[in-house]
């Protein structure tokens, strides 16, 4: 099986929570998974409960001075270059992924000195991975991206299967996530949905409905104290979820995979 599964909203919403818990669920059904974390404030070896000294010694890919150089043929931080645009990052995934309870974690960081539309090496190799990651793994690809999904072209867009937008009971989190569905459409995302995280009641559930395309609503997950307290003791969110909220995870990602 080998979905590939983009997942963004607005900061703080909990998309590494949702990226977490789907990619430890796929690794314990058996599936090869592999985590992206494309977003710039990583959060997502926590999601899947990586020990703090692990995650330390995690080179993000944009800091991979040596790799960007040799892959470019251009030097890191110097304008005015000229370098390869279609640098082979073949076995970047393979050589750079740290492997945790199944689940091989690739960090892309973020881009320093510009915009992620940056034309400049680092984002070349970068732009280029997730089109070889989403277009030619033969793995489950789970990405964990910014509110802005300018990492996906055009391109890579139609290689995506699923868009999922994760949304909180409140307006700022439904501008976002409308503007989300926007940029997709613009790119040529063909499929969109969304998942609503923190609603606390009936309410919070009719909120979103209401401002949102329902049926294109995945699930719902409950405002959960449970995970923070796990956070803080280094769990992943699987291995802090009871029971009721890993039935919820697990729904999430059958009508994903279905």
């Amino acid at each position: 099986m080998s979905k590939k599964i983009a997942i963004s909203g607005k900061g703080g919403v909990g998309k590494s929570t949702l990226a977490g818990a789907l990619a430890l669920l796929m690794a314990r059904r058996g599936m090869r998974v592999l985590a992206v974390d494309a977003d710039p404030d990583a959060n997502l070896a926590s999601a899947l409960g990586m020990p703090e000294e692990l995650q330390k010694s995690i080179v993000p890919i944009a800091k991979q001075r040596a790799l960007i150089e040799e892959r470019t043929g251009a030097k890191v931080r110097q304008y005015g270059q000229i370098f390869k645009m279609n640098p082979d990052v073949s076995d970047v995934a393979a050589r750079f992924a740290t492997a945790h309870s199944g689940v091989a974690l690739l960090v892309l960081g973020a881009i320093e000195g510009g915009g992620t539309g940056c034309a400049c090496p680092e984002n070349v190799i970068i732009r280029t991975l997730m089109a070889e990651l989403v277009l030619r793994a033969d793995e489950a690809v789970i990405m964990d991206m910014e509110a802005g999904i300018e990492h996906l072209g055009r391109a890579t867009a139609h290689g995506v299967d699923t868009m999922v937008v994760v949304v909180e009971p409140g307006q700022r989190s439904i501008d976002s996530a409308q503007k989300i569905l926007a940029m997709a459409g613009e790119i040529g995302l063909r499929s969109v949905r969304f998942v609503a995280n923190k609603v606390m009641d009936a309410s919070d559930k009719t909120y979103i409905q209401k401002n949102l395309p329902s049926h294109d609503i995945l699930g719902t997950l409950p405002y959960s104290d449970q995970l923070r307290r796990g956070d803080r003791n280094g769990l992943s969110v699987l291995d802090t979820a009871d029971a009721p909220l890993a039935t919820h995870f697990s729904n999430i990602l059958d009508a994903l995979i279905a």
